[in-house]
């Protein structure tokens, strides 16, 4: 039978797919149908046709599934925002992990019995959860201003100011800017035209701290008696930051790179468990900080730090995983390519009075390698949380060579997990542990954290090949670090050895160690002498840097 637009079918939904559509046959036809949930029987009428498929619109629930509700928000079908507030919470919870679990096996070619899942961790309270919201400002058909969310698929607004997922103060604030705007004659930005002021309210709440942001995002520089809406939003208690961000680009992006403070400080500040983190309007900050909290211990878990442990923090935004795994490891490095996000990251460990966290700028494919062949970095623990699209493969086969024994892997798209998992699993890791983490209830988003161990490589054999065979030394052998002096050592002789030992048996040799290197304060101070073992290891490596004849 041939079906065309308009038919009306009468299906009954079997399954949901990744976007959180209804699936339901007909004949033989499947129906892909929006706002749909599994058990309902539905009236469908066909938008689009193909030959063995069509995507159709609900029409009518005919008989609807025990495990429908009743959407908490009146807006939930036209608005882009939540795909799942007519499916019970806890059948959400278990959409989110068959939807982990499929990506694994049809992307990541794993079994059933190779995918070692927990059950998804949901929120006692699925509503209100957001630190976060951005809201476009636009006038409706009759001219009238209007904020809310782009309904699915477009850019047009539905009007809304009071959003379920977000804090009450949202409203607050949005009320404030719109009578402000209407009162002075201040117009809304048109994405047709690229005319009109203001484009975006961008807040962020914190939690913990009750500080309140508001950063305005302008086609221009300044907003027409900008002083007195400061004013008015200064009233809102625990407003801490406002802020102006320009955005002149005809773009769907919604930040501008410019950012200037009108009211209070640039920042507000949050924590995530114990940690305290100062976050901007560009700052990458998780937007649910309870399930942030659990997906963090989680990966802190599953890393299974000591003390002692040398961790790596690929992706690393402001330090938000660093600074927490920090607790517990012996030395964490983070690297990130976006140099503001390092500077946070770096002033987020000093206010938190961590020392043993150090970030660096740049690619990870290329800061990796040169750090361990320069300067002897290894690493016991890799922790990556790339953006959506995953890691990029070069990332990838760096993470192999440094050979990390335990590899933490924070997704927030399983499809893209899934396939570096595959490559990972190809290259002599296993996946021990799956953890999903619902981090985005009402939504179809979900996070996930997975454990992948050393198999069947050598670790050692994977750094000596790594270090030795495939990387260039010849441009700093001759003056090798004490940071690389030590690693040669530990790995040839599994000896200790300290840069006050190494000081020494160059001096012994007459190297320069430089001024004062390493000597005491105290004029009386008792030097420990480097053991003749260790000064014959140190010796050998001197030697292999050619720093020696």
């Amino acid at each position: 039978m041939e079906f065309k637009k308009n038919d009306l079918l009468t299906v009954t939904i079997e399954d949901m797919g990744h976007d959180g559509e209804g699936i339901g046959k007909y004949e033989g036809y499947t129906a892909f149908v929006k706002d749909a949930v599994i058990g309902d029987t539905v009236r469908v009428k066909l938008m689009k046709t193909r030959k063995n498929y069509g995507y159709g619109r609900l029409m009518e629930v005919l008989a609807p599934s025990p495990d429908r509700v009743e959407p908490p928000c009146a807006f939930a079908r036209p608005c882009g925002g939540c795909q799942l507030q007519a499916l019970s919470y806890e059948k959400q919870l278990e959409y989110k992990a068959r939807k982990i679990r499929n990506n694994l096996k049809r992307i990541g070619g794993f079994s059933d019995a190779e995918i070692p899942m927990e059950p998804v961790i949901g929120m006692k309270h699925p509503l209100g959860y957001r630190n976060k919201a951005q809201f476009p400002v636009g006038t409706d058909r009759e001219g009238h201003l209007v904020t809310g969310f782009y309904a699915g698929r477009t850019h047009s607004i539905i009007p809304n100011r009071k959003c379920l997922l977000g804090v009450p103060v949202n409203e607050t604030i949005l009320d404030t800017v719109l009578d402000f705007m209407e009162e002075y004659g201040v117009t809304a930005y048109q994405e047709d035209t690229g005319r009109g002021l203001v484009r975006h309210v961008l807040i962020r709440y914190g939690f913990r701290t009750g500080e309140v942001m508001v950063c305005l995002v302008v086609n221009g520089t300044k907003i027409p008696r900008q002083e007195e809406l400061v004013r008015r939003l200064a009233q809102i208690e625990g407003m801490t930051s406002i802020t102006l961000n320009v955005n002149r680009e005809r773009t769907n992006v919604i930040l501008g790179k410019e950012i200037r403070v009108l009211w209070g400080q640039g920042y507000i500040t949050d924590f995530i468990g114990e940690i305290r983190y100062q976050i901007s309007p560009l700052s990458f900050f998780q937007v649910n900080p309870v399930q942030t909290e659990k997906l963090y211990g989680k990966a802190l878990e599953f890393a299974g730090l000591t003390g002692n442990e040398t961790v790596w923090d690929l992706y690393c935004g402001i330090g938000t995983i660093s600074l927490f795994l920090a607790q517990k490891a012996g030395k964490v490095y983070g690297v990130e390519i976006v140099p503001d996000a390092i500077a946070d990251a770096r002033k987020n460990a000093e206010i938190n009075g961590i020392g043993n966290a150090e970030f660096f700028v740049g690619r990870a494919e290329d800061v990796l390698p040169e750090k361990y062949a320069r300067e002897g970095i290894h690493a016991d623990v890799i922790v990556v949380d790339p953006p959506r699209k995953g890691c990029e493969e070069s990332v990838l086969d760096t993470m192999v060579k440094m050979g990390p024994e335990r590899i933490v892997y924070v997704s927030c798209d399983s499809a893209t997990l899934a396939r570096d998992l595959k490559y990972l699993r190809e290259r002599g890791y296993e996946v021990k542990k799956v953890q999903g983490v619902d981090m985005f209830p009402e939504t179809v988003h979900v996070e996930t954290v997975v454990l992948l161990s050393k198999g069947e490589i050598d670790s050692k054999k994977v750094r000596v090949e790594f270090s030795l065979e495939e990387m260039d030394m010849s441009g700093f052998q001759k003056g090798a670090t004490y940071e690389q002096i030590k690693a040669y050592v530990l790995k040839h002789t599994g000896l200790k050895v300290s840069s006050l030992y190494i000081s020494q048996v160059k001096r012994k040799c007459g190297l320069d160690v430089g001024q004062n290197y390493n000597l005491s304060k105290k004029e009386d101070a008792k030097v420990p002498q480097c053991p003749p073992e260790k000064e014959a290891a140190i010796m050998d490596a001197l030697k292999h840097f050619q720093m020696l004849e």
